[in-house]
């Protein structure tokens, strides 16, 4: 580790040596990937500045407790004990800082909540948990835009497109991809029955233009006329846009804004991402089992987590993490779950890597 860590130290001196560069300054694009590179390394190099000095301070104190006695043996072990503790810990961090980065870390996030078996009550349950995103995403500091709404008869969701903006997005959403699934009384029933509902969440990193490269004799665009409650424009005039991506089938709807051209821009920006993915999925020859480990059927029997609200539980299935806080996970308080998933892939991706 330490020549690792020797290596990247040398990379970090010439990345800041670069970012001071006017040339590189005035290449906005080249001035923000080492910016980037430069707080990823710093990360490392300052805890890799802190674990040499514990080291030494470890030799010195067995060495000086070699040659001491009394109360000043016991005194240097302690700190020996002390700076070894220090060790263990920066050696750990230092581990998960240094696999191998997900690509898409770094990107905004596309999130795609769509209503699925139980009717109405799907769609309720697709609205809960566009809210739950919401205000984690207020409560991350992330900035949230609604790219497209399908509103359902009684108030929820048929289908909710929105983007994700800010540090940590991608690390953290990525996990909620895949069908959550709902225990509960629906507001439609009459006879107080708990009933099971799902809904699906897609997760997909942004892809600029310069990631996907779309040919326009590839593309089919329809316009139709927009359904549901909206403003000036909807339902009047033939602003809703469908693009069909001809090569994979990939089919992107966008009614939301009041325009043909505004909607087709937001149709674009997922079609590009949905395309990212799947390009993703297939160099890594997962693409059909990635894309249904997220969606699946949005059967009830298919979940990665349930929301039980008569025992007020949040279980997620993939870790085996079970809360009794479920008022608190849907007004946005997501961490211990987060965090639950992001040490679980960290300790996954350490095994494999050992």
């Amino acid at each position: 580790m330490l020549d690792k860590l020797t290596s990247l130290e040398d990379e970090f001196r010439d990345v800041e040596g670069r970012l001071a560069d006017p040339d590189v300054f005035s290449d906005q694009n080249r001035y923000r990937e080492l910016a980037r590179r430069h707080k990823e390394l710093e990360a490392i190099v300052s805890r890799s500045s802190v674990l040499r000095q514990r080291m030494d301070d470890a030799i010195t104190a067995r060495e000086m407790a070699a040659e001491s006695t009394g109360d000043d043996r016991e005194m240097m072990r302690a700190e020996a004990a002390e700076a070894d503790a220090d060790v263990e810990r920066l050696t750990a961090e230092l581990q998960v800082l240094l696999l191998p980065k997900d690509p898409n870390d770094g990107r905004n996030v596309i999130v795609e909540i769509r209503g699925a078996e139980g009717g109405e009550e799907a769609n309720l349950f697709a609205r809960d948990l566009f809210s739950m995103y919401q205000g984690y995403a207020q409560r991350q500091g992330w900035k949230t835009e609604v790219l497209n709404a399908d509103p359902s008869d009684m108030g929820g969701y048929n289908e909710v497109t929105f983007l994700v903006s800010g540090d940590g997005a991608w690390t953290r959403l990525k996990h909620e991809g895949g069908p959550h699934r709902v225990q509960r009384v629906p507001a439609t029933e009459s006879q107080g029955r708990i009933h099971t509902s799902s809904a699906t969440v897609t997760v997909l990193p942004e892809a600029e233009e310069v990631d996907v490269e779309i040919d326009a004799n590839d593309l089919q665009v329809d316009y139709y006329r927009s359904s549901g409650p909206g403003g000036q424009s909807v339902n009047t005039t033939d602003s809703a846009v469908r693009l069909t991506h001809k090569p994979t089938g990939v089919t992107v709807s966008m009614q939301d804004q009041k325009s043909q051209l505004q909607n087709k821009a937001k149709a674009m920006q997922v079609l590009r991402s949905r395309l990212l993915k799947l390009e993703q999925d297939r160099q890594q020859s997962e693409l059909s089992e990635a894309r249904k480990d997220q969606v699946g059927g949005g059967g009830r029997s298919e979940k990665v987590r349930t929301y039980n609200f008569k025992e007020n539980r949040v279980s997620d299935h993939r870790i085996g993490l079970t809360i009794y806080k479920l008022e608190k996970v849907l007004s946005g308080e997501l961490d211990e779950v987060s965090d639950a998933l992001v040490q679980d892939e960290q300790t996954r991706r350490l095994t494999e890597d050992a």
